[in-house]
Formats: structure tokens, sequence, C-alpha cells
């Protein structure tokens, strides 16, 4: 993931960005971002030029990948839903993030079509990001809970196609992603992992170790115990 959350963003390049985008958005209304989303992009691709061109390709990809389709009633969503794949919770974590929380136990990497997957995962995405209250958080809180994980559950493939869209399509939307219950034999993973991520991304991702750590981000009576 090319991100950098540290760069400052230019109040030029934003202007010039909406100037850009105004254009666009008015032979097309259907290319509108707002602002939130303009910044989120120059901090991501760092130039006008770059932020630019990656929003048209993320519009042209919501297009083909038909994202609009992807509700609670799309039968590939549904059966999703239904498995316990993930959810997105009622509650936030402390600072106001929505939560995606996603049990690794419900999940075989041998016994799945990626493609319904990804497109699952997009759904988690969008609605998560529809929670956001923009002028105050707008990046989302993902919880990978690895209670009764085993190496079935290990979805490389998975993982690359998340971190993918987080830094195509969704940039700038990962607040924090937090680690629960992660075995010994999980370390090797997050070897393999790790590498995939920039440093800044990396940094994103916590391990948490007992109740007490977990507290610092989130209330651990929200985190669902039944699925």
């Amino acid at each position: 993931m090319s991100v950098n959350s540290t760069n400052v963003i230019s109040e030029d390049d934003v202007k010039d960005l909406k100037e850009r985008m105004k254009l666009i958005a008015a032979a097309d209304p259907s290319q509108y971002h707002n602002e939130f989303s303009l910044r989120r992009y120059l901090k991501a691709f760092k130039t006008t030029d770059a932020a630019f061109q990656a929003i048209l390709k993320t519009n042209k990809w919501r297009k083909e990948y038909d994202v609009a389709a992807l509700t609670p009633e799309n039968p590939i969503v549904m059966s999703h839903l239904e498995a316990n794949k993930a959810r997105i919770l009622r509650h936030r974590d402390m600072v106001g993030r929505p939560i995606i929380y996603i049990p690794a136990k419900n999940h075989n990497a041998n016994d799945r079509d990626l493609e319904e997957l990804t497109k699952f995962i997009v759904y988690c995405l969008e609605e998560g990001c529809k929670k956001c209250f923009e002028e105050v958080v707008d990046n989302l809180c993902i919880i990978f809970d690895l209670k009764e994980f085993g190496l079935s559950c290990m979805d490389y493939q998975m993982i690359k196609n998340l971190i993918w869209l987080l830094s195509r399509h969704y940039p700038e939307r990962l607040g924090v992603c937090l680690i629960l219950n992660a075995p010994t034999l999980f370390s090797s993973c997050w070897l393999i992992i790790k590498a995939w991520l920039d440093e800044n991304t990396s940094s994103k991702v916590i391990f948490i170790n007992d109740e007490n750590e977990l507290c610092s981000y989130l209330i651990p009576d929200i985190l669902p115990d039944n699925i």
C-alpha cells in the first residue's frame, strides 16, 4: 500500500483537484467525490495528477464492478452474512470509527469462491464507510478475531485483495486493524503479510494481548460472542 498519513496536504492541491473534479462531475454527476474523499486521495497518492487519475480509476471500477448492487439483498452478500463471515457492528470504537468484525474461524481458504468473497469484502467496506461521520472521523476499525484459528482459515489471496482494495479504491479508510486472540502459529503468517504492507500501514495493525489493551480501542462488551 503506497499510503502516507504523515504528509501534509497542500490547500492549493485541494483547490486544484476540486476544480478538476467539478468539470468531470458537471458532465457526469456519478463521478462526484466530496472534499473529504478528495483529501484522502491526495494524502494517499501525493500529487494532484496522481490523485485525479486514481479517482477516475476508482469511479470506473465502481461502475464496472457494480458496487451499487452489493446490498444486503444481493444473494452473494446474503449468503456470506448468513455464514457470519463478517459483520459491521452497531457500536463504534473509542474514537467513533465504524467497526468491521471478522471472525476467522468461519472462513476456510479451501472452500470459498474468491470473486464472491471479494464482492462481500467490498460490501463490508461500503457499509462501514457509509457509517462514518466524516466531519469527525472518516476511517474504519477492522477487527480480525483469530479465536479458534487454524491454517485452513489463512487466506493469503483474500488478504491481498483486501490490501489492494484499501490502497486503490478506499485510500486512507483504514484507521486501525486489531488482531485479537492470535495463536502462536499465526506469527509465521504475519511475517508474510507484513512484507506486503508499507511501514505506515503495518503500524496500523495492532495485536491485542489482553482485555486491558483492548479497552484502549473499544468497549469489549460490544464484540459478538456468538458467531
